[in-house]
């Protein structure tokens, strides 16, 4: 049995608010983490099977650190249980059904050498002044596109479409021509594609709706635009999210 009497009031109340919707406000130091690792321990006590509860954070090693604390409470019953960053767990969904989008399963994923190195080929390619624009610039600005879901066309349709503009367009472009003739995603597309994925094969995304019934997210303040709405489409069947912040932390306040 879990100790309920370790948490105070309010954390025993957060844990013990299974059903529905529930935000939780709390400032750094107050023990937002340790209410998520009860409350996954407490759905696993209450019979709620591992594969149905989905814990994400926004580190690797937050990852890890939440299933070494979930596990210390429940046990092996929470190894099947998922807890992970966005990006891994839209990894391990586009491992199964990437080949729906036409890439395969043994896709790669770009590190930030790799967009890097794409890009200054992109350039010379176009014959574009790497000085005039900087690699890195352009890098920030796609990383920052595709965080709000937006393609070429729709960046630039809001862009300030001056002269600069039309070249990052023309670089976004063909920076995304050559992720997919490399069977390549960056590390913002596997949220991306898994997007594009659930609203092209509804059967997909419905499925993870059946299978994902709990749903967590430590940090909510930091989330971006487009993993809100993964969060969003995956709690919109169960309606079972939990989100825990500190709106007084926030990287996008």
């Amino acid at each position: 049995m879990i100790d309920l009497n370790k948490l105070n009031p309010e954390q025993k109340q957060a844990v013990l608010t299974t059903e529905g919707p529930l935000l939780i406000l709390a400032g750094a130091g107050s023990g937002k983490t340790r209410v998520l690792t009860y409350r996954a321990a407490y759905l696993l006590e209450k019979g709620v099977p591992p594969w149905a509860i989905l814990a994400i954070t926004f580190t690797n090693k937050a990852a890890r650190e939440m299933r070494e604390r979930i596990n210390r409470l429940a046990g092996e019953a929470a190894d099947d249980m998922w807890v992970m960053t966005f990006h891994a767990l839209s990894a391990r969904i586009l491992r199964r059904d990437i080949e729906k989008l036409g890439y395969t399963r043994s896709f790669t994923i770009y590190d930030d050498d790799d967009q890097m190195s794409a890009l200054k080929e992109i350039l010379k390619k176009l014959n574009i002044d790497d000085k005039f624009l900087p690699p890195r610039e352009i890098k920030s600005k796609i990383s920052d596109a595709k965080n709000k879901l937006l393609g070429p066309q729709d960046w630039f349709s809001q862009s300030e479409r001056d002269y600069r503009s039309q070249l990052v367009y023309d670089v976004y472009q063909a920076y995304e021509e050559k992720l997919k003739s490399s069977n390549a995603l960056d590390f913002d597309d596997l949220i991306v594609k898994t997007l594009e994925l659930f609203a092209q094969h509804p059967p997909v995304l419905e499925a993870y709706q059946r299978k994902i019934r709990y749903i967590h997210v430590d940090e909510y303040q930091d989330t971006n635009y487009a993993q809100y709405m993964l969060v969003r489409l995956l709690a919109a069947q169960s309606r079972n999210l939990c989100v825990v912040g500190d709106d007084d932390q926030s990287i996008y306040g």
